[in-house]
């Protein structure tokens, strides 16, 4: 199975599945977009394996491009992993204090992000498509776990997934006037006028709400893959019947 591994060490692993033409619908695992329900579980199921748990142990939302989050707890564990109904409903963002939960997002050109504490027992996911990162999601989430979980945020790590580059992402003037009304996504967008179009970067965006947060910019990596370009990435621009990539986290303590 491919995939790309972001952090293994003793308490975290965490990383993306990427395309495969060896397996089943080329290694897709969205359960809302596939061919066969079997075959997504099954890749599922090879995943878990290979990160040595079950596929009961996995947590999916059922993400609606919202700014919506939400804290896993036990109770939560195996919630969309076998059936898209039973995901954790109209949420973008999963986070939680507790051990050897997998916590997943799904993605084919929207931006993932998955972050750890140094200082306490916190992972999460976010999925930051455009309108996503729009509608602050990141921030908004880093000033949640500051404010209410009272986490430091100079003690987390963020890795920013594979995802859309600038040069494919092309947009129209109502979505680059959302970014431009952030505030400070000026420096990452530019206008084609051969094409009339706008290009956004949105991982670098993303980096920049982390920043805001409080997050320190050495405590952020970003994987350039471009999703529409790569040979090994699920591209809803270029194919809108494309599967997606499963970006994971979990602790052991």
């Amino acid at each position: 199975m491919k995939m790309t591994v972001y952090t293994q060490n003793q308490e975290i692993l965490a990383g993306t599945t990427m395309k495969d033409s060896e397996q089943l619908e080329n290694n897709n695992m969205a359960l809302h977009a596939c061919e066969s329900t079997d075959h997504v579980i099954r890749n599922r199921k090879r995943l878990a394996s290979f990160l040595q748990y079950s596929l009961a142990d996995f947590v999916f939302a059922n993400q609606t491009h919202s700014a919506n989050f939400h804290c896993v707890t036990v109770n939560d564990r195996g919630k969309g992993a076998d059936k898209q109904e039973t995901a954790i409903a109209d949420t973008d963002a999963l986070y939680t204090f507790e051990p050897n939960i997998v916590l997943c997002s799904l993605t084919a050109d929207c931006v993932p992000v998955l972050f750890y504490s140094d200082d306490c027992p916190l992972v999460g996911v976010i999925h930051s498509g455009w309108q996503g990162t729009a509608k602050e999601i990141t921030l908004k989430l880093f000033r949640h776990l500051q404010q209410v979980e009272h986490c430091d945020l100079r003690q987390v790590h963020v890795q920013i997934g594979v995802a859309l580059s600038q040069e494919k992402f092309e947009v129209d003037e109502d979505v680059y006037k959302k970014f431009y009304d952030l505030g400070y996504a000026d420096e990452w967008m530019e206008y084609n006028q051969t094409t009339n179009k706008y290009h956004i970067d949105n991982q670098l965006t993303v980096k920049k709400q982390c920043e805001l947060a409080g997050i320190p910019s050495s405590n952020i990596t970003i994987d350039r893959t471009c999703t529409f370009q790569s040979a090994d990435g699920f591209s809803y621009r270029e194919d809108k019947k494309a599967g997606r990539h499963l970006s994971f986290i979990r602790r052991t303590t």
